[in-house]
């Protein structure tokens, strides 16, 4: 096993000291005689998993006292429609398409009256993300929408977005975690777990106190963000398991060194991967250099004949899941915080001694 990496999307790996603690943790936790899978969310076993969880999630993003952390599901394309019930308020919104994801948030808000586009890269193949400045908002905007990387294309966001006056809404799904950020930058910061936090089917958010306010009459009590954070996230009964293990992710974090440690290492692991990629003479990538993500590098072989050979020998050698996505075909290598240098590397080896033998 310790030969096999796994590099997919999400999905995607966990790290593997997080998955041998669940083992050990999995039948009788901290010696309840329960699996935390069987506790009920309101109990006092429970309690101090969810509220360290927090803890620590607000050590690792230093998030101010006035913002709120909500553990909420239905996975981030959920809030393609609870962002702007919650925020609307009677007026427009302004939505960034930098990639596939942000182009369905966009369609996805329609139903929803004024919703502007007020950047868009679409028209050059989402090679490159339009760039902060260029960014139009109307002034009836309730807020501004955007997606921090883009999996599908390998495109991300690095500029800061401190210069507007409406409340900022980033989907960090994929980058939650990678890298430190200024959380006061941002009214609504919202990430699906299942790339840098745990397994799939939770979703963490994170809101100013001064935007719980606005949600419209009929939205349903689970999807209304004051509620839910009136009732510390337990209007319903939330994903307890994987609210479990997003907090023993973050306690690894914390091990590693915390945000500034993680990044390092996510830099180091990117850009060995693009490095050889510029430099081999049969793979590409034609992302924006400004622009390439650290968490996903999009890659094309240029014989595309070669492709479905690659991923079988890839395979062959333990490298799994480097299928690019459906829409757009190729290769892809997702790296996200759990990636060991030494699966890049091994990667890397795979690709220069596939190109040595196809070329």
């Amino acid at each position: 096993m310790s030969c096999q990496f796994n590099f997919s999307a999400g999905p995607s790996l966990l790290p593997k000291d997080v998955m041998l603690r669940a083992q050990l943790e999995m039948i009788n936790w901290n010696n309840t005689g329960m699996s935390v899978m069987e506790m009920s969310h309101r109990g006092k076993e429970y309690t101090p998993i969810i509220l360290n969880a927090e803890k620590n999630f607000r050590a690792l993003l230093n998030i101010p006292l006035n913002y709120r952390v909500l553990f909420l599901q239905g996975g981030a394309i959920t809030q393609n429609f609870m962002v702007p019930m919650n925020l609307l308020n009677g007026n427009s919104a302004s939505y960034i398409v930098s990639g596939y994801w942000s182009k369905r948030t966009y369609i996805d808000a329609q139903p929803f009256s004024n919703m502007n586009l007020a950047a868009s890269s679409e028209d050059i193949g989402f090679k490159k993300a339009p760039t902060v400045d260029s960014w139009k908002i109307e002034k009836n905007d309730s807020y501004i929408h955007f997606c921090q990387n883009e999996t599908v294309h390998g495109v991300e966001y690095f500029e800061p977005i401190n210069t507007y006056k409406v409340p900022v809404v980033c989907d960090m799904s994929s980058t939650i975690l990678s890298r430190p950020i200024d959380v006061s930058q941002y009214g609504v910061i919202y990430a699906g777990a299942q790339k840098n936090i745990g397994p799939s089917g939770l979703t963490i958010l994170i809101v100013r106190d001064d935007l719980l306010g606005f949600a419209d009459k009929k939205t349903p009590t689970p999807f209304n963000w004051g509620i839910q954070s009136e009732n510390n996230s337990m209007i319903n009964t939330p994903t307890t398991y994987s609210i479990y293990m997003a907090g023993l992710v973050f306690e690894w974090l914390l091990e590693q060194g915390g945000l500034k440690a993680i990044e390092k290492l996510n830099l180091k692991k990117s850009n060995y991967l693009y490095n050889f990629i510029d430099s081999s003479n049969l793979y590409s990538n034609n992302i924006a250099h400004e622009n390439r993500s650290r968490m996903n590098v999009p890659f094309r072989i240029n014989n595309e004949d070669l492709t479905s050979k690659f991923l079988i020998e890839a395979e062959k050698n333990g490298l799994y899941q480097l299928k690019g996505h459906r829409l757009v075909g190729g290769l892809r290598a997702s790296i996200y915080n759990a990636m060991p240098f030494d699966g890049v590397k091994a990667l890397v080896e795979f690709m220069r001694k596939f190109e040595k033998t196809n070329i």
